[in-house]
């Protein structure tokens, strides 16, 4: 029997706590398990979750459960391994600290049914945090994944060539939970599998680089898709107490940053000039006065965002 979902998680060196969490979600779907399958891709962790005798990690439960170790460390190349591995018409990404709700699988089946126009969907990424984090930190909810945008499902039509930086619909998805049509995935493939600059825009170890998600929806809306916004898909992103600290943010920022101009670049969406590699650090130690990151850890945080930017433009083409 063909599935009709398969869901890849990928996952590197994961906490088990949080990746027992995961995997109990997945086991109370209410989807029936002969329909979708589960492809855990263990990207080059440093104990090979096959080697672990953890009951947490028991995956007999599932008919259609495999893991498969990809030894090139790197998101993207996680995400390409589990496309190649899998076989339902529909893909739904879980990273390894997504806990989705019982419905979700259910609700990406009948969402894709009754919008055929859709390529891409995602929901709610709501957080539980292993510490409360400061008020200002929440500004930066969405370089951690976490969205909100209401109770109203929210469409958006191609976009195609007038797409701009500015237009880029806030609500389409992330990696978090996202769902996609297989076909769109593939055209994705295709393009990327042999283009090291998109192969190196996904999340590599401690390396916080973040546009492979944009890559995917630039991808798609270019192809002459829709992406999507519903509030009943919802899952619980597990925030572990050192992703709010401020340094992690200021990194993450600085590779989001730096990602976004990279990723625009790739799609011939330039609002910003190339600049020559040696003038970056001068750019970075004069928007400093701007952003006078000594003040507060928030600045700080700022300030690294700007630095990001200049890093991405010294990089287009």
């Amino acid at each position: 029997m063909q599935p009709l979902i398969s869901v890849i998680l990928c996952t590197h060196n994961p906490r088990q706590d949080y990746f027992s969490s995961v995997l109990a979600a997945l086991k109370q779907q209410t989807l029936p398990v002969q329909q979708w399958e589960l492809c855990v891709i263990d990207n080059a962790s440093d104990s090979p979750l096959s080697d672990r005798a953890n009951p947490d990690l028991d995956l007999s439960w599932h008919p259609h459960a495999v893991i498969i170790q990809e030894p090139q460390l790197g998101l993207t190349h996680a995400r390409l391994c589990g496309f190649r591995a899998s076989n339902a018409d529909l893909i739904v990404f879980v990273d390894d600290d997504n806990v989705l709700a019982q419905n979700y699988l259910a609700q990406v089946v009948q969402i894709f049914q009754e919008y055929p126009q859709l390529g891409a969907i995602a929901g709610k990424s709501l957080p539980q945090f292993e510490v409360e984090p400061e008020p200002w930190i929440r500004s930066y909810d969405s370089v951690l994944a976490l969205r909100d945008f209401g109770e109203t499902p929210l469409t958006t039509a191609r976009a195609g060539s007038t797409l701009t930086a500015t237009s880029y619909p806030a609500f389409a998805p992330c990696g978090a939970g996202m769902a996609l049509r297989r076909q769109l995935f593939a055209t994705y493939n295709d393009q990327v599998a042999n283009h090291p600059v998109r192969l190196a825009l996904g999340r590599t170890g401690q390396q916080l680089t973040s546009g492979e998600d944009n890559d995917i929806i630039l991808t798609l809306l270019a192809a002459g898709w829709e992406v999507g916004y519903f509030p009943q898909l919802h899952l619980t992103h597990l925030i572990a107490s050192h992703r709010v600290q401020p340094d992690y943010l200021a990194r993450l920022n600085y590779a989001a940053s730096r990602s976004w101009v990279q990723v625009l670049g790739i799609h011939g969406i330039q609002p910003w000039k190339k600049i020559a590699a040696w003038t970056v650090l001068l750019r970075q130690m004069k928007v400093a006065f701007r952003y006078q990151p000594w003040r507060s850890s928030h600045a700080y945080v700022q300030w690294r965002g700007a630095c990001g930017t200049f890093a991405g433009q010294s990089l287009l083409p």
